[in-house]
């Protein structure tokens, strides 16, 4: 069973979530490989996808939307799965609510219903001063002190819990393959 890992990243940390989920589904015995949603060309060559994508300002990448968009009815036939990647603190806000709860991406209902994944989750992400802004909101808060200083170095990625997801991945694909007919050989 063939697994594509696709994700949209800005600095690497959701692409390195893209590379350990990965790298768990082959070791749960699947054939699986992570690129980037620019990198990936034939959805249909896949038995299942995991589309992830960076979190700014609640909104998934430009890049990963499009990805969806042109690949929704391939998509539609294969077991997907989404995941966000992005808080870089744990504050709760007013309600209590930990920024897991409330930081998915605003189009989620919009992916929801043209993809139908079977999970979507939202992971703790990653932010250093050493990565280089990319647009006009990151080059803003980097000149600013009280905003540089508002977002240290932090590396809140949750290795177990993206682990133990992945692996309940493998386990419901590994036993959709072991329920399939066996198809009759040609001949």
């Amino acid at each position: 069973m063939s697994i594509l890992i696709a994700y949209g990243s800005r600095h690497g940390s959701t692409g390195g979530i893209a590379e350990r989920i990965a790298e768990r589904l082959r070791e749960g015995g699947l054939d699986a490989e992570a690129m980037t949603v620019k990198s990936a060309r034939d959805v249909a060559d896949y038995d299942a996808v995991i589309l992830g994508s960076a979190l700014y300002m609640f909104h998934w990448m430009k890049e990963a939307r499009s990805f969806a968009a042109q690949n929704r009815r391939v998509l539609n036939l294969k077991p997907v799965w989404l995941f966000s990647s992005g808080p870089i603190e744990m504050k709760l806000d007013e309600l209590g609510r930990g920024p897991l709860e409330v930081s998915g991406p605003r189009e989620i209902d919009e992916l929801r219903e043209t993809l139908h994944p079977r999970d979507h989750q939202v992971f703790f992400g990653a932010w250093s001063r050493e990565y280089k802004p990319i647009g006009f909101v990151e080059r803003l808060a980097m000149a600013m002190p009280a905003a540089r200083a508002a977002f240290p170095d932090n590396d809140l990625r949750d290795w177990p819990r993206i682990d133990a997801w992945a692996d309940g991945i493998a386990v419901e694909l590994k036993t959709a393959s072991e329920r399939a007919p066996s198809r009759p050989a040609p001949g």
